[in-house]
C-alpha cells in the first residue's frame, strides 16, 4: 500500500509527542502506582516502559545509522513491504488486541524499577523524534533497517519507524490500564 511519506512520518511524530506528554504526567505519580501489578503475571507502568526501553535500546541506534548511511533521496510516497506492513497490522492497537509473547531479554517483568525508567523513556522518545524528522531527508522505502529479533531480516525504514511508533503505542495503552488498575 502506497502512503505519502510526510503523512506518515508527521502520523507518527504526534503519536510520539503524545507518548511525551503522557510519561510526563506520569511523573507525579507514587512509586507505589507506578509499580503496582495485578498479579506477577501482568507488568506495572514502570515494567511496561522498561519493555519500550528495551526496544528503543536496539531501534534508536540501528534507524539512526541507517538513516545517517542512506544514499536514497526522499521520495514522496512510501510502499509498505509485505512483513512490515503485516507487523505494522498486528502491533496497531484495535478494539480486541491479540496477546504477543515478549522475548525474554526484552521481558521487564520482576525488575526493581524507579523513575529513571520514566526519564530513559523521555530521552529516548526525543531521540525519536530527531530521527523521525532526519527520516524525511531520505527514501523510506529503500532505506532498511534490520529487526530486534533478527539482524539478517531488513525492513523498509517507513514499516520500521511505523512498527517501533505503533509498539509504543500499543503499550501506552497498557500503561493507562495498570495505572486505573493501580488506583482501583
Amino acid at each position: 500500500m502506497k502512503q505519502n511519506s510526510n503523512h506518515l512520518i508527521n502520523q507518527l511524530i504526534k503519536l510520539t509527542e503524545t507518548f511525551i506528554y503522557e510519561v510526563e504526567h506520569l511523573k507525579g505519580e507514587s512509586l507505589a502506582h507506578l509499580n503496582y501489578k495485578q498479579d506477577k503475571s501482568t507488568w506495572s507502568v514502570l515494567e511496561t516502559l522498561e519493555h519500550l526501553n528495551l526496544y528503543g535500546d536496539f531501534y534508536i541506534p540501528e534507524i539512526s545509522k541507517r538513516i545517517q548511511d542512506s544514499t536514497f533521496p526522499v521520495k514522496e510516497n512510501f510502499k509498505a513491504g509485505v512483513l512490515g506492513g503485516y507487523f505494522v497490522k498486528i502491533l496497531k492497537p484495535r478494539e480486541k488486541l491479540n496477546t504477543m509473547k515478549t522475548l525474554k531479554d526484552k521481558n521487564p517483568n520482576g525488575s526493581k524499577l524507579d523513575t529513571y525508567t520514566l526519564d530513559r523513556f523521555l530521552n529516548q522518545q526525543q531521540d525519536m523524534l530527531k530521527l523521525l524528522e532526519r527520516s524525511k531527508k531520505v527514501d523510506l522505502t529503500k532505506t532498511k533497517t534490520a529487526i530486534s529479533i533478527s539482524k539478517r531480516i531488513k525492513l523498509r525504514l517507513g514499516d520500521t519507524l511505523g512498527v517501533v511508533v505503533f509498539h509504543n503505542e500499543r503499550h501506552m495503552e497498557q500503561v493507562k490500564r495498570a495505572l486505573k488498575q493501580s488506583k482501583a
